[in-house]
């Protein structure tokens, strides 16, 4: 709103010419939704605890260690969409499609997994929606989004496939390319929710992934940088910038509140909406593949229920001694704080992996 209201205005009054530079809207963005937070978080934690009474369900087969944490209210995702709503309607191009494509997605399934945790909340049940109606909705969204997308970006870009690693090479997809991404956003949304286990858990590693991605769409949106790099560049993609900016902000905001031992967890309200948040900027800069690798901890949280699921059905043994993977860990002995900071490293060392194939081509 602040760039179309005032960068009009920069050939009058110079110091509005900052409204016109990507970095500093995304600087801005950062500190607004961190700010916005900060000021939200006890205010929405204090309410969030007059009307759950007993907390977000704990599971009775979990490890025992979590049944200390009985009471902590959930639905902490609204502080995060809050906050980011509110930071991207303030700084991002509101002409922008790509802006708004994604921040339908992300408030979408911020809706889906909102019922989610409502219907937890209110029955005790830890089942919340079914899984498959939750699956269509979120499929019917994604698809919608996609098709958004599609219709919005240059023709030699709009259904093909990225290869990292390779210059500008793009396989062309067709109308397939619609399910492809559609399981990208799913998948993500998915992904970041079997890994919102443990306090922090989720949350960091989101961060991570979003500055990242903050890097990439900034290069893919300039016309310099990316041919300088020799990738595809995504005409208008680059006010994505903004949107992980603003994410990243309000992620840090968050964290203050879900830091060890939390005073809220972000429920399927917060991460869902992250997780289809990443998948749809990794759709819209032709990144999909790349998102894979900055999100391998989700990617690995995933396979292990997969691999766990899959185990037990074919042999009546399980690989793991309790999945998501992170649950392992913990009855192995490991203790919550050590597994999470480790999972951060692991989530660190991916994205530095991820960023890399922006040179090595």
């Amino acid at each position: 709103m602040l760039f179309n209201l005032l960068a009009p205005l920069a050939d009058e009054f110079a110091v509005f010419n900052l409204f016109r530079y990507l970095t500093f809207r995304t600087g801005g963005a950062t500190l607004t939704a961190l700010f916005v937070a900060f000021i939200l978080g006890p205010r929405l934690i204090a309410w969030l605890k007059t009307k759950q009474k007993k907390g977000q369900p704990i599971r009775s087969d979990g490890p025992q260690s979590h049944l200390t944490k009985a009471g902590t209210p959930t639905m902490g995702g609204f502080l995060i969409l809050i906050a980011l709503t509110i930071s991207v309607l303030l700084w991002a191009d509101l002409s922008s499609g790509y802006v708004w494509a994604v921040l339908v997605v992300t408030l979408g399934f911020g809706l889906i997994g909102f019922a989610d945790d409502y219907l937890k909340v209110t029955k005790t049940n830890p089942k919340g929606v079914p899984g498959k109606l939750k699956l269509v909705l979120e499929i019917a969204l994604a698809a919608g989004a996609v098709i958004w997308i599609v219709a919005i970006t240059t023709p030699e870009h709009s259904t093909a496939l990225a290869i990292p690693f390779f210059k500008n090479l793009l396989i062309q997809l067709g109308w397939f390319f619609v399910p492809v991404a559609v399981f990208v956003i799913v998948g993500a949304g998915n992904a970041v929710n079997l890994t919102d286990g443990l306090d922090g858990l989720a949350i960091v590693p989101v961060m991570i992934a979003a500055a990242a991605f903050g890097l990439i769409v900034y290069i893919v949106g300039n016309v310099r940088f990316a041919d300088y790099l020799q990738i595809h560049h995504v005409a208008g993609s680059g006010e994505l910038a903004v949107f992980c900016g603003a994410l990243l902000g309000a992620g840090l905001g968050f964290l203050w509140f879900n830091a060890p031992p939390a005073m809220v967890f972000m429920g399927d309200t917060g991460s869902l909406a992250l997780g289809g948040a990443l998948g749809a900027i990794a759709v819209a800069v032709k990144h999909e593949l790349v998102l894979a690798i900055i999100g391998g901890l989700f990617v690995l949280e995933t396979v292990s229920v997969v691999v766990q699921v899959a185990s037990f059905k074919l042999t009546g043994k399980r690989v793991f001694r309790m999945a998501p993977l992170h649950h392992h860990f913990e009855q192995k002995g490991w203790s919550e704080p050590t597994v999470v900071i480790r999972f951060w490293i692991i989530a660190v060392v991916l994205a530095l992996i991820g960023l890399s194939t922006l040179k090595l081509r």
